[in-house]
């Protein structure tokens, strides 16, 4: 009997010989370098760098999910037309295991590029959030990316690669445009996570920006903005938090109940 453990295993050993994993050690190291160096030699303000930073890491976690989603059900596409996770006695086990190894890709890839822009900003004498609520804004990231990740892979599974990535797309411009572009707050000199509030917090593809962006705001706002901006920082993490583990919730359940009848993609297209 397939359970999720198995499942979880077999998935990694798949991204052993994938190229998914050097994808996002890549993007992750091209990222960080690139943002931590800039922010090294800038006359910007490396907390609220760091904040615009990790907003960016948000931003771009729906086309990341779309590109992973897209060439993973690529890949088990053709090694025998989705026979690895619709073809086995367990499919929930099965497509859990596989939204979860590419939520632990993403992570990874949140903490590379994290780690590399800290070091190389902190070499350069300048000032940072604590680790603490660094990884604090990666797991935020994976948090409010999980229901992202199970509608982007049964895209991918159902209407092919390019499908998967283009909504990706999508999501990354609109995370952009709900924080008034990247940089609003670094630009601004304020908090914009604080403003995470009405249709911002319904919206699925702010909710990485968003997680991220306040938990690193709540770490620098005492020496930023005073306590008064604190009670604002809370109230726009709960507003988003609820909305995004309802929202969460839902998919997860709606992708499990629908798992035994999930046919995949009837064409061979991408």
């Amino acid at each position: 009997m397939m359970t999720f453990i198995r499942a979880l295993r077999s998935e990694v050993v798949k991204l052993r010989r994938s190229s998914l994993v050097a994808l996002h050690v890549v993007l992750a190291v091209i990222l960080g370098g690139c943002a931590g160096a800039y922010f090294a030699v800038s006359a910007w303000d490396t907390l609220l760098g760091t904040d615009a930073f990790f907003q960016l890491l948000g931003a771009g976690a729906p086309l990341l999910a779309g590109l992973a989603c897209g060439l993973s059900a690529d890949a088990e596409h053709e090694a025998g037309r989705f026979a690895n996770v619709l073809g086995v006695p367990c499919r929930r086990a099965a497509l859990a295991a596989k939204v979860t190894s590419l939520l632990m890709l993403g992570f990874g890839a949140a903490l590379i590029a994290m780690t590399l822009f800290l070091c190389i900003v902190a070499a350069a004498g300048c000032a940072t959030p604590p680790v603490g609520a660094c990884v604090m804004a990666a797991l935020g990231i994976v948090v409010g990316s999980a229901a992202l990740y199970v509608v982007l892979f049964w895209i991918a599974m159902r209407f092919g690669r390019n499908a998967s990535i283009a909504v990706g797309a999508l999501g990354f411009i609109a995370a952009t445009a709900l924080f008034g572009g990247l940089a609003n707050g670094l630009v601004t000199g304020t908090l914009s996570g604080q403003f995470a509030v009405g249709i911002a917090a319904l919206i699925p593809f702010a909710w990485p920006s968003r997680l991220s962006s306040l938990a690193i705001e709540l770490s620098i706002a005492p020496s930023l903005a005073g306590d008064a901006a604190i009670g604002a920082l809370w109230a726009a993490l709960n507003v988003v938090g609820v909305a995004c583990a309802v929202g969460t919730v839902f998919v997860f359940a709606c992708y499990f109940c629908g798992a035994n009848r999930f046919e995949g993609r009837r064409g061979g297209g991408e």
